[in-house]
């Protein structure tokens, strides 16, 4: 699997989709993410380990805490391939749309 697959693949799952939209506000730490989702601090740590194997999210030690934050650099690259998708689609559309319609038959 790519780097930029395991990075869709890792935003599919509800629970890891919000706690990116919560490290994407600001950093935080387990204990907080913890608290404000559904779901207990060893499973806010396994999503977010996936997260930061897909390169979204990225850590450091604060006295005895990890404090995670979006890693910029991931997101950038997801971004780049979703562009890429993007401008794939439009293509195609500014294609079918040039179409005459003898073309089409």
């Amino acid at each position: 699997m790519t780097y930029r697959a395991a990075a869709l693949l890792a935003l599919g799952e509800p629970t890891r989709l919000a706690i990116m939209e919560r490290l994407a506000d600001r950093p935080r730490a387990v204990v907080d993410l913890a608290r404000e989702l559904p779901v207990s601090r060893p499973a806010v740590s396994q999503h977010l380990r996936v997260l930061k194997d897909a390169g979204l999210v990225i850590d450091e030690a604060v006295g005895n805490r990890r404090i995670y934050r979006a890693d910029p650099n991931g997101l950038a690259a997801l971004r780049d391939q979703l562009d890429r998708f993007w401008s794939k689609a439009l293509e195609g559309y500014k294609e079918t749309a040039e179409q005459s319609p003898q073309e089409e038959q």
